[in-house]
């Protein structure tokens, strides 16, 4: 509540505070670095691109993934044709040179015996005898044949049946070598596939290393940024604030008291009254003692005259307009 000595309390405001922590100028110095140093470390790094031998390697893959594809198509031609062919399906194949060099050759030869000796000795022994031209040379020049004919069938069909076990045995055996060409070949093919393209792993996998050491090269400098920042970490860092209130008034406060209000207004009189020749004083007594102003002015009379003998005795302050207040500022007199 208000009085002449103490003004109205002020409303209650809201108070914005605001506050700022603040760290030493080193401190801040080393996280702005290592700010710095993350950003150029974003900047240079990246993806490390393929290595030389692993492009090497890229280029080469159509080309040697089909290793060996030759070598396969002809084993696989030979073991099909040795799979489904039987071996009597070609021993005539085997036969013909057989029968031609050996089993003609046994029949030209024994015509020839006849021709040259045979005949020519039973002629001669037609005509020693005088039988020549005879029915009994005639028997005996037919069983002479008959019996040289019966042992070269013999002889042929001995040599045909000998002939025909070989070729079948050959036969078999050039079945057999081709199927096992084929099988040789089949391996080799797979020998080529794995060479081709273990030699494509070996070139990726040199090339990997090198991807790997260009990818190390790129984030050095973020691994380095990384154990930069962790230099002070755990330390205990000296911090300070600033702390700064924004606000119109505070709680508590008062304002301009009554008396305060009419000690201005007793300033102002008396700047105006100071130079007046019929002021005789600028004090006033009440029982024998001065009595202070008001802020100012004289105590005056309302004809100019001096207000000692009117003052009341329990009068402390005037206002220079014949008004009296005591000592706690209400009006006496």
């Amino acid at each position: 509540m208000a009085d002449l000595f103490q003004g109205a309390a002020l409303p209650d405001v809201t108070t914005t505070v605001q506050k700022q922590d603040t760290a030493p100028e080193f401190y801040t110095n080393y996280l702005q670095d290592i700010a710095n140093l993350g950003q150029s470390a974003v900047q240079q790094g990246g993806v490390a691109g393929f290595s030389p031998l692993q492009q090497q390697a890229f280029q080469m893959a159509p080309n040697l993934a089909f290793s060996g594809t030759g070598s396969l198509g002809q084993a696989s031609q030979m073991i099909t044709g040795a799979g489904g062919t039987a071996a009597p399906e070609i021993v005539q194949g085997y036969m013909n040179p057989y029968t031609s060099n050996v089993v003609d050759e046994m029949g030209r030869l024994t015509q020839r015996n006849i021709n040259e000796n045979v005949l020519p000795a039973l002629n001669g022994a037609a005509v020693g005898t005088g039988q020549f031209g005879s029915r009994r040379q005639q028997q005996v020049t037919g069983q002479t044949l008959r019996d040289i004919q019966s042992d070269l069938l013999g002889k042929q069909y001995q040599a045909l049946s000998g002939g025909y076990d070989t070729a079948t045995k050959n036969a078999q055996t050039d079945l057999a070598r081709q199927l096992s060409s084929g099988q040789a070949l089949t391996q080799l093919g797979q020998e080529q596939f794995q060479t081709g393209t273990g030699g494509l792993n070996a070139l990726y996998n040199l090339g990997a290393k090198q991807q790997d050491l260009g990818q190390k090269s790129l984030d050095y400098p973020m691994l380095a940024a990384q154990n930069y920042a962790k230099l002070l970490s755990g330390a205990n860092i000296p911090t300070g604030s600033i702390q700064q209130t924004v606000a119109p008034g505070t709680q508590n406060q008062f304002g301009v008291s009554p008396l305060a209000q009419i000690g201005s207004l007793g300033s102002i009189l008396y700047s105006l009254y100071s130079g007046d020749p019929t002021a005789a004083a600028n004090t006033a007594t009440a029982g024998g003692k001065p009595v202070p102003k008001a802020e100012g002015g004289a105590v005056l009379m309302a004809d100019g005259g001096m207000a000692e003998d009117v003052m009341p005795s329990n009068a402390a302050y005037h206002d220079g307009q014949g008004n009296y207040y005591n000592e706690h500022g209400y009006l006496v007199g």
